[in-house]
């Protein structure tokens, strides 16, 4: 089965020449689809007779115009947060309905959505609700779209900038996030810029650099969360096979090769990762190095059974971080009376 929303204007193309029907189709239903339209029906500018023509064809399994549905939708009280859990169309391959995470945030600048890449996650991280039950499966690139979209309508806002931080490792799932990342930055559709996306990696070394190659003009988060591998490798399994020298190394490279600063996101953990003298090997782990330090007050979980940091205690991390030069910062909490924590609504969802 295709799902029309994973392929790009030059592969609907492809497609509309093997149903015998004119190429610059492509084009017009690459337009409808990214407007967000939920049927061929509502695709105005089509002959009615292609209109049946691929209603029929959806009805016999042979491709999918890409649905997804709100199965929960959280809406915070206090700064207008909006998190959803979408259902994705159920595929062959599927013993059940997919459920994934994404979460609408407004800000000064402009709406962002965070999206998830992948329903679960297999990285292991002891801090995070994402990875509790593993991976289920990769998303394509369709269903990643699919979020943005699907906030859109559900909102009514257009969506400025795009996180991809919700559930799973996105370069874990490499190919089908440049697909998406290419999808949407496409002016004939949403027309997103390069530099108002972000992604985020736990730290798959060997494509940090396939990612300065093939997305230069896109932000990297690199999830930090400790300044050495006793601590880091305690709560994130990733740092048995990619240490944190293997992990520096590249990262300074990276920002040689593009000029590009990475954020290094750092899960403030009481009694594990938060005490002064973890702040000062972080600056030094860090000195010299093109970076901004985003410090994240722990959403907890209780599975994990770990505690964010104090107030107090976030606020003498960063002080000392600033006194070694370091550029930081504490993340604005949003949506803290809803189920913020990544994972935390399809969690209680299953």
């Amino acid at each position: 089965m295709i799902n029309l929303r994973d392929l790009d204007i030059t592969e609907l193309g492809k497609f509309f020449k093997s149903i015998r029907e004119p190429a610059f189709r492509a084009k017009q239903v690459f337009e409808w689809l990214s407007k967000g339209v939920d049927s061929f029906a509502e695709m105005s500018n089509l002959p009615k007779s292609l209109r049946e023509k691929l209603e029929r064809a959806e009805e016999d399994g042979q491709l999918s115009i890409g649905h997804i549905h709100i199965l929960k939708r959280q809406n915070s009280a206090t700064d207008g947060t909006v998190k959803f859990l979408f259902g994705l169309e159920k595929t062959p391959w599927d013993k059940e309905q997919i459920a994934v995470e994404s979460v609408f945030m407004k800000y000064k600048y402009g709406n962002s959505i965070c999206v998830s890449s992948q329903a679960g996650c297999r990285m292991g991280c002891a801090f995070c609700a994402s990875t509790i039950g593993g991976l289920t499966r990769n998303l394509s690139a369709g269903e990643i779209l699919m979020q943005v979209i699907g906030v859109q309508r559900a909102t009514g806002e257009k969506i400025n900038h795009i996180v991809i931080m919700g559930t799973g490792e996105p370069f874990d799932n490499y190919g089908n996030i440049v697909k998406f990342i290419n999808l949407v930055h496409d002016q004939r559709g949403l027309g997103l810029s390069m530099r108002n996306i972000t992604v985020s990696t736990c730290g798959l070394v060997p494509k940090i650099m396939d990612f300065a190659k093939d997305l230069p003009q896109v932000n990297l988060a690199v999830s930090l969360h400790a300044p050495n591998n006793e601590i880091r490798s305690s709560i994130m399994p990733i740092n048995h096979r990619y240490p944190i020298e293997e992990l520096m190394v590249k990262c300074r490279k990276y920002t040689e090769v593009t000029g590009r600063r990475i954020t290094f996101e750092y899960a403030l953990i009481a009694g594990k990762n938060d005490g002064l003298e973890q702040a000062d090997e972080l600056a030094g782990l860090l000195s010299g190095m093109l970076c901004h330090v985003n410090l994240i007050p722990l959403n907890e979980v209780s599975e994990t059974g770990l505690s964010g940091s104090p107030k107090a205690q976030v606020n003498k991390f960063l002080a000392r971080l600033e006194s070694r030069k370091i550029t930081a910062t504490v993340r604005r909490e949003l949506g803290s009376d809803i189920d913020a924590a990544c994972g935390q609504l399809r969690l209680s969802h299953n």
